[in-house]
Order: structure tokens, then C-alpha cells, then sequence
């Protein structure tokens, strides 16, 4: 299978620049970079993709197995790096995508040299000594909920996680992106992710890493942001002015400059 057409890939900006991969969450595609993506390509190579059963992938791709956790995932990403043949790059994760980076940078550590986590959360269920923002029991209802009407979830959730009822049009935007997704594929995705537990991976990140977290969200709030700058050895950890979940929509600005100034302090 052609790999660069499964995931939709597109690269723009600076083709001698270093390369940066731009990678959504949950629910999302490529387009939640658009105000991120004119930030970068002056100076930078930038890559964006959609993961299988998101977006413009190719739905015959999908397979409820591989996806089922994170590494599944985690191998797109690396699959993508090696078809373009790319080494050594930034990886920008948004929500889940930040732990899909530290699994990839994991399997190939030649091709991510660097990782950017936007609003990252290792574990969504709160646990002794940890928490994630949710109990149990909120998990299973918020999935059910998922499962049993996922276009009226989309609609009443999408909102509350972007977080900034003044902007209306930004839950919208969300809700639209959500009901855009298969449901049967969102359902696996949204599995995989609020039950996902990637805390002890954090630790063996090797790279240099940036924390961006926001000061108000309901998805990871900031004692998940202190948690990951504790556990990957060296990252910065960065509190955006921002409320919500995606600040790449909400604070494209703030976003942006943490961004491009980590960017720059790599060698």
C-alpha cells in the first residue's frame, strides 16, 4: 500500500529546512494545524498527515486490531517518516499524539530526533498518586456514551473540550470534525486513547522535549502537565495562556512562538 496516500500525507514549506511532523488527536485531521503550519514553513519542511480512519486516510486501511493501542498507531508514524525518508525530525503531537510520539521516537529513534507535546496526557483515569482528570467510572460512561449515540456525544462533548464557550465557532468546528469521522472507527480510537496508560514510557525518552500545557483544560489538566515535565528527563514544560484543549486553534499565537523558539534551540 502506498503509504504517503493511506495517511494523506501533505509537505510543505522549506524543503531545506529541518522537518517537522504535525500529528492530531483524537477525533481530528490535519486541518487543526492550519494556523500553526504559516508559523513554520518559512523555515522549516513541514509534514502533516491524517491517521487511518481520520480525515482523507484511506478508511480500507483501517484494521480495529492494529489500532487497538497505541503502538498501532505509533507504526503509521514511523511508516510515514520511512516512506519520505525522513531522519532526525521534530515531532509535534497534539493530546493522544504526544504519547504516539514517545512510542514512535521509541521504535526509531534515527527518525524522531525531537518532540513537542501539546496538552499531552500519559493516563486519562486518575490512579494513587496520579491524576488524570477522570475516574473510572467517568471513562466508561464518557465511552458509552461514545458508543451508543456518537453523533450526539460529538455535539455535546466537542465543546467542552475546546474549552472556550466566547468562541462558539471553535466547538463547532470540533463537533463538525468529530461527526466527520466513522463512528465505528472513532470508537475504536476513542477506546484506545482514554484508556491508554503511557506513564512508564515517558521515562525512556532520549530526546529533547517540549511540554505545552494550557492554564485551564478539562481533558488534561495541569497536574498531568507537572507530571510529564517530572518524568521525561530534561523536557521544558511551557503554560500557555490558554483555555481549552487545542490551543493550536484557540491561542495560535502563544502556541506558535513556544513552538518555533524550542525549534530553534535545537542543534
Amino acid at each position: 500500500m502506498d503509504i504517503l496516500c493511506r495517511n494523506n500525507v501533505t509537505v510543505t514549506g522549506n524543503p531545506h529546512g529541518r522537518t517537522v511532523v504535525l500529528a492530531h488527536g483524537f477525533g481530528c485531521d490535519q486541518n487543526m494545524w492550519r494556523l500553526t503550519v504559516p508559523a513554520l514553513a518559512a523555515d522549516h519542511r513541514v509534514v502533516l498527515f491524517d491517521y487511518v480512519g481520520a480525515g482523507r486516510s484511506d478508511p480500507s486501511a483501517f484494521r480495529a486490531e492494529r489500532y487497538a493501542s497505541l503502538d498501532g498507531y505509533a507504526r503509521d508514524v514511523v511508516e510515514v517518516c520511512q516512506a519520505l525518508d525522513l531522519r532526525d525530525v521534530a515531532f509535534v503531537g497534539h493530546s493522544v499524539s504526544a504519547m504516539i510520539g514517545v512510542l514512535a521516537a521509541g521504535l526509531a529513534p534515527d527518525r524522531i530526533g525531537s518532540l513537542v507535546m501539546v496538552a499531552p496526557s500519559p493516563r486519562y483515569i486518575d490512579d494513587e498518586g496520579y491524576r488524570g482528570g477522570f475516574s473510572a467510572a467517568d471513562i466508561e460512561e464518557l465511552l458509552e456514551s461514545l458508543e451508543s449515540n456518537y453523533l450526539g456525544w460529538s455535539a455535546a462533548m466537542a465543546p467542552v473540550i475546546m474549552g472556550n464557550p466566547e468562541r462558539p465557532e471553535l466547538g463547532e468546528e470540533l463537533t463538525n470534525s468529530f461527526c466527520a469521522t466513522d463512528p465505528d472507527m472513532a470508537r475504536v480510537f476513542a477506546r484506545t486513547t482514554f484508556l491508554s496508560d503511557s506513564r512508564d514510557d515517558l521515562k525512556g525518552v532520549r530526546v529533547p522535549t517540549l511540554v505545552l500545557e494550557c492554564t485551564q483544560d478539562v481533558i488534561a489538566p495541569r497536574e498531568v502537565g507537572a507530571f510529564v515535565h517530572r518524568a521525561v528527563p530534561g523536557s521544558v514544560l511551557v503554560t500557555l495562556d490558554a483555555t481549552g484543549h487545542c490551543p493550536q486553534l484557540s491561542a495560535p499565537v502563544p502556541t506558535n512562538t513556544a513552538i518555533t523558539e524550542f525549534l530553534s534551540s535545537l542543534r
